[in-house]
């Protein structure tokens, strides 16, 4: 059953179309690397900022903080992640990358590379920023607006 044309052309469903097929191709590139799209979000923001807090990977991931319990499990099963205790938190474990999770990250990096080059073929590079940034101002608009009326997160 496909979508009646008014729905199709709403951009939120045409947004939601390329969010879908976007994280099924990342899915696929992914599985080299032998991680998820959570995964590869959670490597990332390790990556460039050790230590990061559960609460700030689970909004890098887009996922719930108890969702991202289970990823950072996860990792550390896989050897790609490991959590030591901060020396004046005791209770607070800070993550960083093992030499595997560094490797599946590396991987992981062109195999999201080619990804966005597919996605954006036949884009002009020009193109391709306008559309990230139109793309960053929705987001930044629905962002304002929540906060406007006391539904910030």
């Amino acid at each position: 059953m496909s979508m009646p044309e008014v729905m199709a052309r709403r951009v939120g469903y045409r947004l939601k179309l390329a969010q879908n097929a976007l994280r099924i191709a990342m899915d696929e590139a992914l599985r080299e690397a032998g991680i998820t799209a959570p995964q590869y979000a959670v490597l990332s923001a390790v990556d460039l900022d050790p230590g990061i807090s559960n609460a700030m990977l689970a909004r890098a991931a887009f996922v719930t903080p108890q969702t991202m319990q289970g990823i950072i499990v996860n990792l550390e099963r896989a050897g790609m992640l490991q959590r030591a205790s901060d020396p004046d938190h005791g209770r607070v474990k800070r993550a960083s990358l093992t030499a595997r999770g560094r490797s599946a990250l590396a991987t992981a990096h062109r195999s999201v590379a080619v990804v966005e080059n597919l996605m954006l073929s036949g884009l002009s590079g020009e193109e391709a920023e306008i559309l990230g940034s139109l793309l960053e101002r929705a987001a930044q608009n629905l962002r304002a607006a929540r906060s406007k009326t006391g539904h910030a997160r």
